[in-house]
């Protein structure tokens, strides 16, 4: 997921749909379904946001993980009711518990909900689900009763997890994010369910797969109220399911009934789902950009040019390129609050100035121009952010340099949350249990917050139940 973790973005899709398309069969529900788009057009909108996701950098950098979720997928896909229908599966490289699948056959999951499930069985399950939205043409369907709906965000939703941003985004957002309502969802179960049962997968997997999400709830439940802070619902796949829910298994073990009309071998490799999904980062992710300087305790980043080397001091930051002939220096002091970015530099330059303008960006102010004295010039600056920060760019051939000087004071803006964190990434590993280990003391050298009861949500001893001896299971690391 991107990616620095994918830096939130905005588009705006707006669907105008001509008139109610009537009444089409559906091959997989097996009835007629009230549709106001066609088919050819739930392809292209989903191809537009699905090469908007690859353009922001949300596909998940692990190609042997890719192909073994697609391979998975195209085995299910292959069992389903729309053989017309070209499926592409993805994973997003996004922290957030969830799945989701867009019209025309894309289907995504979040690596940030691989590492909570325990076998392919219950990835076949979490995809199979998603395959029954789009050959149910639940999108669609939803929206039956308008002539007219405008999607907005969400892609940036999905991506960010926000749910402001996916309720902002409207209809489409809100079924991405939390369902397309109790019918559709137990529609999908029983739809997904056969589809594993061909496939030659238990579908009782999904039951667990719904375990895993329920247990999220929970914990999610748990945390605002000793924060004491209003308890919400889980708003990711599965959500208006009730974990024991006796009409659901009775969908689900409907499927246990077919005849496929042939033998399958078991789809599943021994260890191989644990092979893909040890080392998978384990909450937020952040690649950080080359030739740019973070600087995690003072929350600022700023870009400069390719073989600049970054020195830091407690007095100062310098950036200078490799042969000495051009510097960056950056100095701070506390802002005075009568003063404008202007007046700040005007007091410090200590010389006559030129080519002045006014600074805005990623939400800061500043002012910047050029400080001459003699023959010499300067690139100079001043941007507030907390703390009042001086730029001052120097050169040998000072015309020519001028304007890599000028770009890297105007790359400057504060860190992302996410970027505050690149130090600290953390990975899912699977070990075997020691002798005498419990999930408290397998818990006790993670130093993260809520370490115990994330390690369970991890394994499925949430909130309680402990491993034996020699079990595999998943820690972070």
């Amino acid at each position: 997921m991107r990616h620095a973790l994918v830096l939130p973005f905005l588009f705006a899709l707006t669907l105008v749909l001509p008139g109610l398309s009537g009444c089409a069969s559906n091959p997989a529900t097996g009835g007629a379904s009230v549709v106001v788009m066609s088919q050819g057009k739930e392809a292209r909108i989903g191809e537009e946001m699905h090469q908007e996701i690859l353009k922001e950098g949300a596909l998940y950098d692990d190609a042997e993980l890719q192909a073994y979720v697609t391979r998975v997928g195209q085995r299910l896909a292959a069992s389903a009711d729309r053989p017309d229908i070209n499926f592409t599966f993805t994973v997003v490289d996004s922290p957030d518990i969830n799945a989701f699948a867009t019209p025309g056959g894309y289907v995504y999951i979040n690596r940030g909900l691989l590492g909570y499930l325990g076998s392919e069985a219950e990835l076949a399950g979490v995809l199979a689900h998603e395959i029954a939205h789009v050959t149910a043409r639940h999108a669609a369907r939803q929206r039956a009763g308008s002539l007219t709906t405008q999607v907005l965000a969400v892609t940036a939703g999905v991506l960010t997890g926000s749910r402001d941003i996916m309720d902002s985004a409207g209809m489409y957002g809100t079924e991405l994010v939390r369902g397309y309502g109790r019918e559709h969802e137990l529609e999908a179960d029983g739809l997904g369910a056969r589809y594993m049962h061909r496939s030659g997968y238990e579908p009782d997997a999904l039951l667990a797969v719904i375990g895993v999400l329920k247990d999220q709830e929970q914990f999610q439940r748990v945390r605002a109220s000793s924060a004491g802070k209003p308890a919400g619902t889980y708003h990711g796949l599965y959500a208006t399911h009730p974990r024991n829910d006796q009409r659901l298994q009775t969908v689900i073990r409907a499927a246990n009934e077919l005849d496929s009309g042939q033998v399958l071998e078991d789809p599943a490799v021994p260890g191989e789902f644990q092979r893909r999904t040890d080392g998978l980062p384990w909450g937020p992710r952040v690649k950080r950009e080359d030739d740019r300087y973070y600087h995690s305790k003072l929350g600022f980043s700023f870009a400069h040019p390719p073989g600049w080397q970054v020195q830091s001091s407690s007095t100062a930051i310098v950036a200078s390129a490799a042969d000495g002939s051009a510097s960056m220096t950056l100095t701070l002091k506390r802002p005075d609050p009568a003063q404008t970015p202007q007046q700040a530099l005007t007091a410090a330059a200590g010389g006559s100035l030129s080519d002045g303008a006014a600074l805005e960006q990623a939400g800061l102010t500043g002012y910047t121009a050029i400080a001459r004295s003699g023959d010499a010039a300067r690139r100079l600056a001043v941007i507030n952010h907390n703390w009042q920060y001086l730029f001052e760019g120097k050169a040998g051939d000072f015309s020519a340099a001028d304007s890599a000087l000028l770009a890297l004071i105007e790359s400057f803006r504060p860190l992302h949350p996410q970027e505050r964190q690149a130090g600290d990434q953390r990975y899912i590993r699977y070990i075997q249990v020691p002798r005498g280990a419990t999930m408290a003391s397998l818990a006790a050298s993670i130093q993260i917050p809520e370490a115990e009861a994330r390690l369970r949500l991890l394994n499925g001893f949430y909130p309680r139940g402990e491993p034996r001896t020699g079990d595999w299971i998943k820690i972070i690391q």
